[in-house]
């Protein structure tokens, strides 16, 4: 059923709202909380799974393809990502334990760096260990952009940027796009 040009209107205004309240909790670029090394989770309960959720839900209204508790202020070693629509995966104390000597340079923005988007080199395929929010052990092996959501959220748990990634030239470009207000920017 088609829907009138109202209800299309009303829906985009509501994602705007949410977009704009996602974005308001998400800690951004000076911020000291981002340099930051989060610390293990050691309590896998309830309010864990419920922090992922939240997390979740922001990412989603953003919108990016992931998180870390650390861009939200919360110090603890936790990601999530979601690569397919209704897919999301957390992470919890993610160690990436081996990675390929084969890298790939490819542009990455973050919602914690507004219109910044710049060329980060990173290992196409990686070994992760962590935990799901549940506890369970969990150990597999990631590649492509998969592999590079991940790199890219486990640097912010060590409280690195993807301006600590890139050559000095595409910093200082992407600072400068940022001074000038370009806002617009979105997650990898």
């Amino acid at each position: 059923m088609a829907q009138s040009a109202k209800e299309v209107e009303l829906r985009e205004r509501e994602a705007a709202q949410r977009r704009r309240a996602a974005l308001d909790q998400i800690r951004i670029l000076g911020d000291p909380v981002l340099r930051e090394k989060a610390v293990p989770v050691t309590a896998f309960d309830a309010e864990l799974g419920r922090e992922a959720e939240r997390m979740v839900a922001v990412m989603r209204d953003a919108p990016g393809v992931g998180l870390a508790a650390t861009q939200l202020g919360v110090m603890h070693r936790l990601i999530i990502y979601e690569l397919e629509e209704d897919d999301p995966r957390a992470l919890v104390n993610p160690e990436i334990i081996s990675r390929s000597s084969a890298t790939e340079v490819a542009d990455e923005g973050c919602l914690s760096v507004p219109g910044g988007r710049v060329p980060v080199e990173r290992a196409i395929e990686i070994t992760v260990r962590a935990n799901d929010v549940t506890g369970r052990a969990l150990e597999f092996s990631s590649s492509d952009f998969e592999a590079r959501v991940i790199q890219h959220e486990v640097d912010h748990l060590d409280g690195v940027l993807i301006l600590d990634r890139t050559s000095r030239p595409a910093r200082a470009e992407a600072l400068r796009a940022i001074r000038d207000g370009a806002t617009e920017g979105g997650g990898i």
